[in-house]
């Protein structure tokens, strides 16, 4: 008989491999297609129009709705149409794919949780600030786990429309997690790819395994030290 954890090692392994290709090639590649405004917001590269852009906020609201209440499945074009009051085809003007539309969900869902930087990376230690950062992402993913669990299939889908858009995402978690950080440490973009590793997995341990939220703050917690830790021991004289 087959166990419930052991189909979650399963889903697990089918997500390996496939994570860390994209995480290697995406938090380590420089920012292309998309773009951040001064205020930190995603846009995409083409200027939109006022209306355009209510309009776009809109499809991305719709899709974030949906995926809060019945998860990926839930969430169709055809559906974030009819919620957001516009024909299919406006959708696809401007998201080639559900699962582009639903990475657009997971960068403004990430504007969201970091918001505030300087309020939530709080500590008089690299080690607290980023912890706090860590910590606060975690426990607003698990109070949200259909809609966490929708983001994370598509950020790490094999659809090629995902990839401008989740490059822009990981580059501004990226900036997140140096701003959290604050003061400078050794090797500085290897601790932020490795701390992008440990997020990412993190939040696949939540919306796929199913694990208890301390346990993945927990986690979190203690890789953040030990990785700001081995990058501070390495550059300490002998």
């Amino acid at each position: 008989m087959v166990t419930w954890r052991a189909q979650a090692v399963k889903r697990k392994e089918a997500l390996g491999a496939r994570v860390r290709r994209q995480c290697a090639e995406e938090w380590g590649r420089p920012q292309r297609g998309g773009v951040l405004s001064s205020d930190a917001r995603f846009t995409v590269t083409r200027t939109l129009s006022k209306d355009q852009q209510a309009r776009r906020e809109r499809l991305i609201d719709s899709a974030r709705e949906l995926a809060l209440q019945g998860g990926y499945p839930a969430v169709t074009m055809h559906d974030v149409a009819d919620r957001a009051g516009v024909a299919r085809a406006t959708v696809y003007r401007y998201f080639a794919t559900k699962d582009h539309l639903l990475t657009e969900v997971a960068a403004a869902w990430a504007h969201y949780v970091t918001d505030d930087i300087d309020a939530l990376a709080v500590g008089d230690t690299q080690l607290e600030r980023l912890t706090a950062l860590l910590e606060r992402i975690v426990y607003v993913a698990a109070r949200e786990p259909t809609l966490t669990s929708a983001i994370i299939q598509a950020v790490t889908s094999d659809d090629s429309s995902v990839d401008d858009a989740r490059t822009v995402l990981f580059q501004f978690l990226r900036d997140r997690l140096s701003a959290a950080i604050g003061d400078p440490v050794p090797e500085r973009e290897d601790v932020e790819l490795v701390l992008g590793h440990i997020l990412l997995a993190a939040l696949i341990s939540l919306a796929s395994l199913r694990q208890p939220v301390e346990e993945v703050a927990t986690m979190v917690r203690t890789s953040g030290r030990l990785v700001l830790a081995g990058a501070l021991a390495a550059a300490s004289p002998t």
